[in-house]
């Protein structure tokens, strides 16, 4: 996950939890609602239910949100053109070191290969960056190329919700506010159809994730 845009948020305590490869964060709403932050399945190798995302993966792929890099690393490991992006230098620095490419720049900000990626990922809730996630979607249309996909990890749940969070590691620890949205599928896919995206699977998997597949229209 990361944040809207290098700068926003002190990345203090998530960078320190991608450094070490564990933690136990969460995202603290200011109304005080606490989201988990699943640190020890990103900072993991992709298990079966990213490598079964990943083949559905078409031309280069741009991770958006990149975190540790387990995407990237599996992607360029299958011999796939790809690059995370992230605006936590930590997350940056890990990508690296598992092999693969990374910047740090935020999605929002002028991209390498503007409109010729094939498949961008916004992955473990990394629709939720910006805290818009109608201008997410619309920013994601201008960087994939025309016909190329969207692959999206929603909530469980109905929700469409927009809030100010920050890291909290629990014991009295907290960083910065920034913007941050939760989405469901429903949400996402009315979100997507204003924004030019067309809807084209959608999927739960045994362990209760939750995926949709969006071609950008022509």
């Amino acid at each position: 996950m990361t944040g809207a845009r290098a700068g926003s948020w002190s990345d203090d305590l998530y960078g320190a939890a991608l450094t070490t490869g564990r933690g136990r964060l969460f995202l603290r709403v200011t109304n005080g609602r606490l989201l988990r932050m699943d640190i020890d399945r990103w900072c993991a190798r992709a298990d079966a239910c990213d490598l079964a995302v990943l083949r559905r993966c078409d031309g280069p792929v741009l991770d958006i949100g990149c975190g540790a890099g387990r995407l990237v690393e599996a992607l360029s490991r299958r011999g796939q053109r790809v690059l995370g992006i992230d605006v936590c230098s930590a997350a940056v620095v890990s990508t690296l070191q598992r092999g693969g490419p990374a910047r740090r720049v935020s999605v929002f900000d002028a991209l390498p290969g503007e409109g010729l990626w094939g498949t961008a990922l916004l992955l473990d809730g990394n629709i939720g960056i910006g805290g818009d996630p109608t201008a997410l979607l619309g920013r994601t249309r201008q960087v994939v190329r025309p016909g190329g996909l969207l692959l999206v990890e929603t909530a469980d749940t109905d929700a469409d919700a927009r809030y100010r969070v920050r890291i909290d590691d629990g014991l009295g620890n907290r960083g910065a506010l920034f913007p941050w949205a939760v989405v469901g599928r429903r949400a996402l896919h009315g979100h997507a159809v204003a924004r030019g995206w067309r809807v084209t699977e959608c999927w739960t998997t045994s362990r209760g994730r939750h995926f949709s597949a969006l071609t950008a229209q022509t």
